[in-house]
C-alpha cells in the first residue's frame, strides 16, 4: 500500500512541476498577467478534458450497469448506485465545461484582462 501511494505523490509532484513550468518561463509581463496566463491556460485545459472525461464516465456508468444485472440482488443494487454515482460525476464535469469560462472571466476579467479558453497563451 505504501508503494501505490509512493507512486501516486511521484505521479502528482511530476504533475505539478510540469503545469508550473510553462507559467515562468514562456511568459512575459509581472503580477496579474502572469496569473491571468496561468488561468486561461488552465481553462483552455479544462475544456479540452471535461467533454472526454464526461464521455469515459458514461461508459463506466454502462459497464458498471450492465455487469451489477449479472449479479445477486444486493451487488446489483450497489451497481445501480454506483453507476448513477458516474453519471452524476459526468453531468456535473459538463456543468464545468459550459460554466468555467464565465466564471474565470467574471472572476481575473477586470482591469482589461480576457480569459479567453480558446487557445493557450
Amino acid at each position: 500500500m505504501n508503494k501505490l501511494w509512493m507512486l501516486f505523490g511521484l505521479v502528482f509532484a511530476l504533475g505539478m512541476t510540469g503545469a508550473a513550468a510553462p507559467i515562468g518561463s514562456g511568459s512575459s509581463g509581472t503580477g496579474i498577467s502572469n496569473v491571468v496566463i496561468a488561468v486561461n491556460n488552465f481553462c483552455y485545459d479544462l475544456r479540452a478534458l471535461m467533454p472526454v472525461a464526461a464521455m469515459l464516465m458514461v461508459v463506466v456508468a454502462g459497464v458498471i450497469y450492465a455487469a451489477g444485472q449479472m449479479m445477486g440482488a444486493e451487488t446489483r443494487a450497489r451497481a445501480n448506485v454506483w453507476a448513477t454515482a458516474c453519471l452524476t460525476g459526468a453531468l456535473v464535469g459538463l456543468l464545468i465545461y459550459a460554466i468555467a469560462p464565465s466564471v474565470l472571466q467574471t472572476i481575473y476579467g477586470g482591469n482589461g484582462n480576457t480569459i479567453q479558453c480558446d487557445t493557450r497563451m
